[in-house]
């Protein structure tokens, strides 16, 4: 695992932006996966700043996202699909057909899952799996407990979580859906790459437990330390509290 410190929260997302960059002009059309949240809204912009300024085929890509609350709709404002369609997909001209996010709406959601495991293996794999890691040390939504070998899945959100995410919700923990999509950790963990992003001060413990705490099911991110390339990003302020 290596670690980047940057000076502030922009110099770490402008990190993520150009590893992300390397990818996909590496690769050419890269199968990206993607996560969401206030973090990630400023790698997006800066991926869509620099695309426009020096094109490396961003507008070629197949991405799968993370995650998506169930019950919602996909144009309601709190959605994730609505969330990368306004940072990111719009702008970068990628299309339905190339942009994927779990059906949390779906009829049968074990079989929308299944299908979305089988979507991942038909694309190729993930060439690059962008993280964050919540205040339960969740990474997508496998909250404590989660399985390192869990697939995509429905899962029960965790209290803490909901209360992390209900600013989206005018700030109304009762209004965050209770249930949502993830992928699984072992789905996240056949990315060929992953880059686990965190910035900010209210990160520093969560981050100091997942990177130099003992492996546990108890924090999801700890798996990532059974990955061969995995590179966090943090700001100094989110790297406080690790241990030289």
């Amino acid at each position: 695992m290596k670690i980047i410190i940057r000076p502030d929260a922009t110099a770490a997302c402008t990190t993520v932006a150009d590893m992300m960059r390397t990818v996909v002009r590496a690769k050419g059309r890269a199968v990206l996966g993607l996560a969401t949240g206030r973090t990630m809204e400023a790698v997006y912009a800066d991926l869509l700043s620099q695309e426009a300024r020096d094109p490396v085929g961003l507008s070629g890509c197949t991405t799968f996202n993370l995650d998506e609350y169930c019950g919602l709709a996909p144009d309601s404002a709190q959605s994730y699909r609505a969330y990368m369609e306004a940072h990111l997909f719009e702008a970068a001209g990628l299309t339905r057909a190339q942009t994927h996010v779990p059906d949390g709406r779906a009829s049968d959601i074990d079989a929308a899952c299944t299908a979305y495991e089988n979507a991942i293996r038909a694309a190729g794999g993930i060439d690059l799996q962008l993280l964050g890691i919540g205040e339960t040390g969740h990474i997508g939504f496998n909250e404590p407990l989660s399985s390192f070998a869990s697939r995509t899945r429905r899962v029960q959100l965790d209290a803490r979580t909901r209360s992390q995410n209900a600013e989206m919700f005018a700030g109304l923990d009762e209004d965050v859906p209770t249930d949502a999509v993830t992928m699984g950790v072992g789905t996240i963990l056949e990315a060929r790459r992953i880059v686990l992003l965190a910035t900010g001060a209210a990160k520093a413990g969560i981050v100091a437990r997942a990177l130099q705490g003992p492996i546990t099911a108890m924090i999801s991110a700890t798996a990532l330390h059974f990955h061969p390339d995995v590179t966090v990003v943090l700001d100094t302020a989110a790297a406080a509290d690790l241990v030289d």
